[in-house]
């Protein structure tokens, strides 16, 4: 038996979209990069991008577990001397753009620093609010929340 390879041109890529609203980050962030790498199927490839593509809306309102909300800290440095800084995850979760805490943790989540990854991280579009411009793809809903109850943040 020969071991089956998916072929670019035989993909068939769906639209998937996720409400956010209560989910776990990390639970969530995981089960986005496994559908975006598409191991989620029987065919998977790994050299092929066969994953789907994946809509997120209510991006702002994920939880964190723990007390990650005020202890994790993300650090960047300026390139200057003494140059550090670093601001909390739920200073960003508040601040101006709270859909980059999750497109962060998904894109850590898939293989580092390729055109695939690359490829693979462009099928993910992520909204803070609950409305997307992406009606004309007719994406399914997929209930996150329903497939574990660890997955949704009781509070």
């Amino acid at each position: 038996m020969k071991t089956y390879s998916m072929k670019p041109a035989e993909v068939k890529k769906n639209w998937v979209v996720i409400d956010a609203d209560g989910l776990v980050l990390g639970r969530l962030a995981s089960l986005i990069a496994m559908r975006l790498r598409g191991k989620h199927l029987a065919a998977y490839t790994p050299h092929v991008d066969c994953g789907d593509n994946v809509i997120v809306v209510n991006a702002a309102k994920v939880h964190l577990t723990g007390r990650k909300r005020e202890q994790e800290v993300f650090y960047w440095h300026t390139g200057h001397p003494g140059g550090i800084k670093g601001r909390t995850l739920g200073r960003i979760l508040d601040g101006r753009f709270p859909e980059r805490v999750l497109q962060k943790a998904v894109e850590r989540m898939l293989p580092k620093e390729s055109p695939l990854a690359r490829k693979q991280l462009g099928n993910l579009k992520v909204y803070g609010g609950a409305e997307h411009p992406h009606e004309a793809q007719q994406p399914t809903k997929l209930d996150i929340a329903a497939l574990n109850p660890k997955n949704k943040r009781r509070a």
